[in-house]
């Protein structure tokens, strides 16, 4: 174990704590948007350069790869930030020299422990054999399939997270899966829901200029979705029940805006050409801000048919907008059903249509939970999730140093 600085905390003087340790933490991760597991890394890494929290220091590196000289706007975030930054360099998918450049990665920042995020980041450790001299904690953030790559990937996780000291992961519907796909007992798995920080405020102007932008009338009710454009997280569906709430409220001024990027935008936008939605559900694409389209929704939608403990989610809520998300995953374990948002079933077009025409509609309902879902800012604080995690990386590493001893 290349630790050295991990040693027994002065009891009297912080009793609270067994260990008194400068934490050195690889972290890994394959982020090029600043979204999802990269945002909450990110809020991590804010919170480990804080003088003022009271709590021993974690050196953070947080090590991520691109490919050419291109640099993502995760890495850009980063920098911006003043937080370190290792970036490997891939020639292609699958390339083995990113094996050496880990291990040269390790050998320059010498951690104390490795913390990868993803199944890639995963893959490579193990592939790599660097958890064979340091301790590893692996974070399970849930199993994409937009390509071939993700899903060869998502299949070597059964043979890469046989190799942690620790699991973690963003929900409890996580570790039934992860005990069954990858034989991970459960007394190894902790729970790690995501952090959120309050919404920056927007101008009037700012409201204004998007507005224009969108060519939204006065009036005009808009429903927003936050997300990769791909099937598991059910646009269509959305788009199937505003067919629905057109249907039944056809004087009804309604816009869908659906915000990302992905493999389904084309079959996504056919569909709307079908059922007549042209022009009514608009694909703004992959924008960095996405606090400006917060403040112009009147209901924000979450329609997934599979989720961890989703950004958007808590984004949505944090800037006090009334949600209808689909009951899936981690999400009734961030949010309860008719007191902070409304939840239905997974792929239920026709409850999903009737939860968004009844907030629409419902001026008091909106307000109730839009004021409601404010609390989510003291669940799930990133003052709190930098303290979790800290608290793993201690247990963990005082774990192998038992085993070692």
């Amino acid at each position: 174990m290349a630790s050295g600085t991990f040693k027994e905390r002065d009891s009297e003087s912080c009793p609270d704590a067994p260990y008194q340790a400068v934490i050195r933490v690889l972290a890994l991760i394959d982020g090029y948007a600043v979204s999802g597991a990269p945002k909450a890394i990110l809020e991590f890494a804010r919170q480990a350069s804080r003088t003022d929290l009271g709590l021993p220091h974690v050196e953070l590196v947080v090590l991520t790869y691109t490919r050419g000289d291109i640099e993502t706007d995760f890495i850009r975030a980063l920098r911006a930030d003043g937080i370190s930054v290792e970036v490997v360099k891939e020639k292609r998918r699958f390339d083995p020299g990113v094996l050496h450049q880990l291990r040269s990665a390790v050998e320059r920042h010498k951690p104390d422990l490795l913390w990868t995020n993803g199944v890639k980041s995963h893959f490579l450790v193990r592939a790599a054999r660097l958890n064979r001299d340091l301790p590893w904690i692996a974070f399970h953030h849930g199993y994409t399939a937009t390509d071939w790559v993700a899903l060869a990937y998502n299949q070597l996780d059964r043979w890469s997270l046989r190799g942690p000291n620790q699991v973690m992961t963003v929900c409890r519907a996580f570790c039934a899966d992860l005990n069954r796909r990858s034989g991970v007992p459960l007394d190894w798995i902790k729970v790690q829901h995501m952090p959120i920080r309050p919404s920056l405020p927007v101008t009037v102007e700012e409201s204004a200029q998007l507005r224009r932008e969108l060519e939204l009338h006065p009036g005009t009710h808009v429903i927003l979705a936050v997300g990769r454009l791909s099937k598991e997280k059910g646009h269509a569906d959305l788009i199937h029940a505003l067919a629905h709430i057109r249907k039944n409220e056809p004087s009804l001024p309604l816009r869908l805006l659906i915000l990302g990027d992905g493999p389904e935008r084309s079959r996504l936008e056919a569909l709307c050409s079908e059922l007549n939605l042209t022009g009514t559900v608009l694909f703004p694409g992959h924008r960095s801000d996405v606090r400006l389209f917060y403040a112009l929704a009147d209901v924000f939608v979450l329609p997934s048919h599979s989720e961890g403990s989703p950004n958007v989610l808590l984004e949505a809520m944090a800037a006090g907008l009334p949600v209808v998300a689909t009951a899936v995953g981690g999400v009734p374990e961030m949010a309860t059903h008719e007191r902070d948002v409304l939840l239905v079933e997974g792929k239920d077009v026709p409850a999903l249509a009737r939860s968004i025409l009844r907030e629409l509609t419902d001026a008091p309902l909106r307000a109730r939970l839009g004021h409601a879902a404010q609390d989510v800012l003291r669940r799930h604080s990133p003052v709190d999730y930098f303290r979790s995690i800290r608290s793993i990386f201690q247990d963990t590493l005082k774990t192998v140093e038992k085993r070692v001893a």
